[in-house]
């Protein structure tokens, strides 16, 4: 009986005919809709997320034309901007212009753009600790080599040199990288379970309990009624 009515079938069979079994029969009623709605509600909540993966796998796709230009969010006058024409476009600036990093993440919060082209190491820091709601996705390219300018035959040259690579052979650098852009404050998505808690339904397995003790009391009283009644006779 309980598992027809969970699985809306067979549970019209059953007709209870006195009062208390009518009041256990609403509150099995009233369990198992709940507990049925809940769980489809569950069900389509993980359907969902597990569906809503990422719209790209990484800069090939915009290459090959998976993302409408007008959503690509661009940086004017960076190097972003420079490999995006010489890359992508050949040239044409069909992209949806941004003038600051700030307007990269607003446009992209704002679904104003669905995808950007940033800077790995500032991206990485932002996603991780400032906008958790953003992603990086793909695998790096067009990888840059920066350099120190310093003057000409600057006094501390070599000394900078030095350090720079002690710094690095020690590992002071990969070091500062994992502090300031591999630690995350942001909670993974991908972690978030959206399973019921038995705290959200506790209180429908009290109601529950309540139309059982009631029914008890119902048919204690009934019964004790009906054996007055034959004492009587």
């Amino acid at each position: 009986y309980t598992f027809g009515n969970l699985v809306g079938y067979g549970a019209g069979r059953l007709h209870p005919k006195t009062p208390a079994g009518r009041l256990l029969t609403a509150g099995l009623y009233i369990l198992c809709l709940v507990l049925v709605a809940s769980y489809t509600a569950n069900l389509a909540s993980d359907l969902t997320i597990s569906k809503s993966k990422n719209i790209i796998s990484g800069i090939d796709d915009i290459k090959s034309g998976k993302i409408s230009s007008n959503r690509i969010g661009i940086r004017v006058g960076t190097a972003m901007e420079e490999y995006y024409l010489r890359e992508i476009s050949n040239g044409n600036r069909n992209y949806y212009p941004l003038k600051s990093q700030q307007d990269i993440y607003d446009s992209l919060l704002n679904n104003i753009i669905d995808v950007s082209i940033h800077d790995a190491g500032a991206a990485e820091y932002v996603i991780n600790n400032v906008y958790c709601n953003l992603t990086l996705v793909g695998e790096g390219f067009d990888k840059s080599v920066f350099g120190i300018i310093t003057p000409k035959q600057w006094l501390y040259g070599q000394d900078l040199d030095v350090n720079i690579l002690s710094l690095r052979e020690t590992g002071s650098l990969d070091n500062l990288r994992r502090k300031w852009f591999q630690i995350k404050k942001c909670s993974d998505s991908s972690s978030i379970s959206t399973a019921i808690d038995i705290e959200a339904l506790i209180g429908l397995f009290i109601l529950f309990g309540g139309f059982c003790i009631l029914s008890l009391f119902l048919f204690e009283s009934l019964l004790t009624c009906v054996v007055q009644s034959n004492y009587v006779k």
